[in-house]
């Protein structure tokens, strides 16, 4: 009892304490202060196995705002931990300690010199976005991690990162020139190498400044011998503290020194960093081997070539991305092998870069040491890059078990490396070690510099499991030190590997870091308890003995290979953040227009996964902090494709609202936005007295109000007549072609009230093509904009009304051909078959029979090989998001192709409006936003005449919305092409509805 009443005080005390820091920090730097619940949350997490509440969270606006944080929490003497993309494999990147994340405002290049070949960068600047600007001059920086799309250069400088180029032009630490550093006490100085004379003057010169430079000049002198002895002469050695840059032969470089302390010493204020050439070509050639043993024995071998990257991997991961179902394409790119290498071969010659791989693999045809491998030469940039996405993606989407015996592979010890030329008798050791303890791993990483990522089934459940992690760890570490190797060749220390850093660099080395970190900082402030002095291996896990299994009841069925439930589902995200990235691909267009983290679908993940284990974020299904997270996301379904992992978080989302709104009354918008399926044909009777209301300057405004939409945001126009009008309007008989296939034509709700004319094209292009379009014998809704406010009983509704409608029709009957297919003209709505269908009726055999005959009309048309009229012209290409997650963008690039357009298809990302999400008066910046990253820009600029497609009804609102003009659907552009080119359909009929034209034998539903 008395334990308890001790540790209740110490918690008030804190919290107390805590209280008066915020209040201090809020009062100084306002809205920059997150103590609350979501970013704790959210924060508390990265990409490794351990977790730990922050105080709070602080993203400043500038490095100024930095320096005035950090007085008021040195005034409360709070530690601090400073933060990039949060992806680090080792728990540096998370700590009990207020952190400040300089990503979203401390992110601006403040020098590029090309002649110097130097960049100034802040902390926060992204990777990609220091070598896209680099590329401008031919320049590159060389480290590139396989998050280098959002890890930021203040997060590798504290990690040291290296990545595939490391070959090149080494790690970070070997491209950073100078820092401009803060320490936990207020001064702020530049550092970097530094001659004898130069040194003699700072220690002249006094204060702050001088007494370092002083004492890092009496630690040098007193364990040069030692640090000459005992450090690996290795490229990759990332482990400890870089206490040889100290050394004089190397100019007692205090920059590179505090390269690789990950934020224990100071905070990085600037960098000017190093950037080498950029070869303006580069072609791979990918070398399969019987096993990856083999594989590594050839390094030195492959060294010989001169190649830019050497990069190993196993058939672990192919595997398991097999198993899964994933990567389907880039697996058939690799050779035949159970192992593979990738070297890629750069030059400012496509040319040049060819032969030098060609010479590589001609050397290795003609081997006679070692098994001779099969070759692929790669040298268009889009087969290269899909060979690199099975390295850099596949570790990440195998990292939950299949098998529920065995445990999830885990970062444990993640990146040893070793001397390259022994890399293959280290596998083969490792490998061993491995099998003695009964567990299984995958091979993979940089091993042009004898670097070797491993994913291993430890146990974390049990303390069985624990102790027995730990025992091979430290036999692990012993291996590495005995092949001359480090502890970690790429993620750093953290918390993974403190304790066992005595193994690789002895105890005289041990107090010589510890001494380097308290000359840096007395009071051990600085992320306490990383690289040195740490917490053990196994403090702080985030799924540990105590971590929660809950199991809850759900509206969908959220079953993959890993395993069945919500808990589960939300389990797929390891935390690499792909999410963050800033540009490319879908994911996720709510980060990139905010740059807030708990906006991202990551940072949505970590709430989830706090939510169910209720220690942070409390109430389960009714948590504020998850719903308001939720609110921003848009449901492109954009991390299902695009996360490695595939999060699916707009299922998260659906699910998450139905049961948040069991006990509360939904906003006025899920009554207008989320049921417009229902209202809209009542609406469609009327549609002159709607517009009126609904378009007309003055009432325009109360409706919009009255429907709880954005001001600043038109309503969509009702058509004067619905599809169905306008076709049985039609004069003429209706004249069916002999012998021509049915085809059924899902017209949506948007086709049927809002857009007519797309539908009545949609017709016509399926008549062109040869096919009878027949209807669905009533107007049915597939209730899409149901999801986005968690209506997921009345969602379930229309799926059952849909299956019982229709699922007969496509049974083969005596006397009746079933159609060929159900043809659809929306993605959004046409996704539902394809995803929440399945969901919601898991193990109804009609709802797997209707998904599989779902086609969008472009699929549908270059599956039965479609012929469409020549049409040369310039079209500008945006697809639908749920277009690019579920079905690809192949049909479009097919049938343009075909008919000779000059096409670009943008890799535009969401175009912001997302269904109803543009609408909310809340949604409505980061919708704007999101269309302003590249949509908006690439419509104003194009060329005068060029034709904007999209298929997605939200795409073309949002497009007019944005740029004032109008984009066409895929079947008005066709039907352009055949009134173009005068062409006659291959059967002349009207659609009908499919009833009308079944044999009286068939009983209709």
């Amino acid at each position: 009892m008395k334990t308890n009443l001790q540790q209740a005080g110490r918690n008030a005390s804190s919290a107390v304490a805590s209280a008066a820091l915020e209040a201090d920090l809020r009062a100084a730097l306002g809205a920059a202060v997150r103590f609350d619940v979501a970013h704790r949350a959210v924060y508390a997490s990265d990409a490794s196995n351990y977790r730990q509440t922050p105080i709070g969270v602080v993203v400043p606006g500038s490095m100024e705002d930095v320096a005035t944080a950090l007085s008021i929490c040195r005034r409360h003497d709070a530690p601090v931990l400073s933060r990039g993309g949060g992806t680090s494999m080792s728990g540096q990147s998370v700590n009990a300690a207020v952190v400040f994340d300089y990503s979203r405002s401390c992110n601006r290049i403040l020098e590029l010199d090309p002649a110097a070949r130097t960049a100034i960068v802040e902390p926060g600047v992204v990777c990609d976005t220091l070598r896209d600007a680099a590329e401008q001059y031919g320049l590159t920086f060389a480290p590139d991690p396989s998050t280098h799309s959002r890890c930021t250069l203040g997060g590798m400088i504290g990690n040291n990162s290296c990545g595939p180029h490391s070959v090149m032009a080494g790690k970070t630490q070997e491209n950073v020139e100078a820092l401009e550093v803060m320490t936990y006490d207020g001064e702020r100085f530049w550092v970097g190498r530094t001659s004898d004379a130069e040194l003699e003057a700072i220690i002249a010169a006094g204060g702050r400044r001088g007494q370092i430079y002083g004492d890092l000049k009496t630690l040098r002198d007193r364990y040069a011998d030692a640090i000459r002895k005992r450090f690996p002469a290795i490229a990759r050695r990332v482990s400890g503290f870089n206490l040889d840059e100290l050394l004089p032969e190397n100019g007692f470089n205090v920059a590179r020194a505090l390269v690789g302390t990950e934020g224990t010493c100071v905070i990085t204020t600037a960098a000017r960093v190093r950037l080498v050439h950029s070869p303006a070509h580069r072609v791979a050639l990918v070398l399969g081997f019987p096993d990856i043993y083999a594989a590594a024995d050839a390094v030195p071998e492959f060294r010989e070539f001169g190649p830019i990257a050497i990069e190993g991997l196993d058939r672990a991961i192919v595997r398991g991305l097999q198993t899964r179902g994933l990567r389907a394409e880039e697996i058939a790119l690799l050779p035949r092998g159970d192992a593979w290498v990738v070297l890629e071969f750069g030059a400012d010659t496509a040319e040049e870069a060819t032969a030098r791989a060609q010479r590589a693999a001609d050397a290795f045809g003609r081997r006679r040491d070692g098994p001779v491998p099969s070759t692929r030469l790669m040298t268009e940039p889009q087969m290269q890059q899909r060979i690199w996405l099975i390295r850099e993606t596949g570790a990440s989407a195998t990292q939950l078990s299949i098998d529920p015996e065995t445990p999830d592979p885990k970062v444990g010890w993640e990146d040893a490396a070793v001397d390259p030329d022994r890399l293959g008798d280290y596998l083969r050791a490792f490998q061993k070690l491995v099998d003695r303890y009964g567990y299984q791993t995958s091979l993979f990483g940089h091993f042009g510099d004898g670097c070797v990522h491993a994913r291993i089934t430890f146990d974390f459940s049990t303390a069985d499991g624990i102790a027995q992690w730990r025992r091979f760890t430290r036999e692990a570490a012993e291996l590495v030190v005995r092949y001359g190797g480090s502890l970690s060749g790429e993620h750093g220390d953290g918390q993974a590997r403190a304790e066992f850093l005595p193994i690789m660099f002895g105890e005289d080395l041990m107090e010589a870091m510890r001494e380097f970190k308290r000359i840096w900082d007395p009071r051990n402030r600085m992320n306490p308890g990383k690289v040195v002095d740490g917490y053990r291996l196994d403090d702080n896990l985030r799924a540990g003995p105590q971590y929660k299994t809950v199991r809850l009841h759900t509206q969908m069925a959220f079953r993959s290979a890993e395993g069945e439930g919500f808990q589960r589902a939300v389990e797929r995200c390891v935390g690499m953040g792909r999410c963050r990235s800033l540009s490319g691909n879908t994911m996720c267009p709510s980060y990139r227009a905010t740059r807030e983290e708990r906006y991202s679908t990551r940072g949505r993940s970590r709430l989830l996964w706090e939510m169910l284990q209720g220690d942070v974020v409390e109430g389960q299904w009714n948590s504020e902090p998850v719903k308001e997270a939720l609110d921003t996301c848009l449901s492109c379904k954009g991390c299902r494709s695009d996360c490695p992992a595939h999060v699916d978080m707009a299922s998260y989302k659906a699910e998450f609202l139905s049961h948040y709104y069991e006990t509360r009354r939904r906003p006025r918008q899920a009554w207008f936005m989320g049921r417009i399926g229902q209202w809209a044909p009542v609406a469609a009777r009327l549609p002159r007295v709607v517009n009126l209301l609904t378009q007309t300057r003055f009432l325009a405004g109360v409706a919009r109000r009255v429907a709880g939409t954005t001001p600043s945001r038109s309503l969509p126009r009702f058509a004067s007549r619905p599809f169905r009008k306008a076709w049985a309007a039609n004069e003429g008989k209706r004249d069916q072609a002999g012998g021509a296939r049915k085809v059924m034509l899902w017209v949506d709700t948007f086709s049927e009230h809002f857009h007519p004319e797309i539908a009545l094209d949609a017709v016509e292009v399926l008549r062109h093509a040869g096919f009878d379009v027949v209807l669905p014998p009533k107007v049915l809704c597939c209730g899409r904009p149901l999801y986005d406010f968690g209506y997921l009983a009345a969602a379930r509704r229309h799926l059952e009304a849909i299956m019982t409608t229709l699922a007969p029709l496509f049974d083969a009957q005596p006397g009746y051909e079933p159609p060929v297919a159900l043809v659809g003209l929306e993605p959004g709505c046409l996704s539902v078959f394809r995803d929440e269908l399945l969901k919601l009726f898991p193990d109804d055999a009609r709802a797997q029979r209707l998904s599989s005959t779902v086609k969008l009309l472009g699929d549908f048309l270059i599956e039965h090989d479609y012929e469409p009229p020549r049409y040369e012209a310039r079209v500008l290409v945006h697809a639908h998001c749920h277009q690019k997650s579920i079905f690809g963008t192949r049909a479009e690039r097919v049938l343009l192709e075909k008919m000779g357009a000059r096409f670009t298809l943008l890799d535009s990302g969401c175009c912001g409006l997302a269904g109803s999400f543009g609408f909310h008066p809340a949604h409505s910046p980061i919708a704007d936003a999101a269309g302003e990253q590249v949509l908006f820009p690439a419509v104003r600029s194009a060329q005068e005449g060029t034709l904007v497609l999209t298929n997605g009804f939200s795409c073309r609102e949002q497009i007019r919305h944005g740029t004032n003009r109008e984009a066409l659907h895929l079947a008005q552009l066709l039907v352009r092409a055949i009134h173009a080119n005068g062409s006659e359909p291959k059967t002349v009929s009207r659609p009908v509805a499919l009833g009308d034209s079944m044999e009286k034998s068939y009983v209709e539903p």
